[in-house]
């Protein structure tokens, strides 16, 4: 199931509008970031497949974002050239996908997160069809989201829960039985914004 090439060039064509980093605190203005924050260097692949975008839930048993949904990806190593090669890296280890089979088609602005990551989105196009294999200790499930879902507006909403002592807001974007929020919603509604 290989990309179409309407959808490709619709996501090339996402890349190439202006944007700005985004951040898990953006719809929180109040909030007091620690000053000298030291942030660490990550890549996640926003790949589509066909005509939808693969993700994944976390295992349960992992200390950040246990059970969450999420991109392939993780923090950049010494080893990785760049946001890039960690994206790639990370698809291999986390769900078996091999990097010859994926189109790089560039990066999106990044992304900081409440665990202090700057995150950068690596957008991609799988070549073929593959038979995902999670990493059972960092992966409890591989699905995949109807692209036409997540790049619509209208699929977002914005809700909020307590943590730290205030009420956080985020972006929501669910889907079945995923519920899709924190950064990976707000990365899917940067594209989103972009595709409009």
């Amino acid at each position: 199931m290989t990309v179409a090439p309407d959808i490709t060039a619709r996501l090339q064509a996402a890349l190439a509008e202006d944007g700005a980093p985004s951040s898990d605190f953006d719809l929180n203005p109040d909030t007091v970031l620690p000053q000298g924050r030291r942030l660490r260097g990550a890549g996640v692949l926003v790949a589509v497949i066909g005509d939808h975008l693969i993700l994944t839930k976390r295992s349960s048993g992992l200390k950040h974002h246990p059970g969450q949904i999420a991109f392939p990806g993780g923090k950049i190593d010494p080893g990785d050239d760049g946001p890039v090669g960690a994206a790639l890296r990370e698809a291999e280890e986390e769900i078996g996908l091999s990097r010859e089979n994926v189109t790089v088609l560039g990066a999106l602005p990044s992304h900081e997160t409440v665990t202090g990551f700057t995150m950068t989105p690596v957008l991609a196009v799988v070549k073929a069809e593959f038979d995902p294999r999670p990493e059972p200790g960092e992966v409890a499930e591989v699905f995949r989201v109807p692209l036409a879902h997540v790049i619509d507006p209208g699929c977002f909403a914005i809700q909020s829960r307590r943590w730290r002592g205030t009420d956080r807001r985020y972006y929501t974007v669910p889907y079945g039985p995923y519920y899709i929020w924190g950064a990976t919603a707000r990365i899917l509604r940067a594209l989103a914004a972009r595709m409009a």
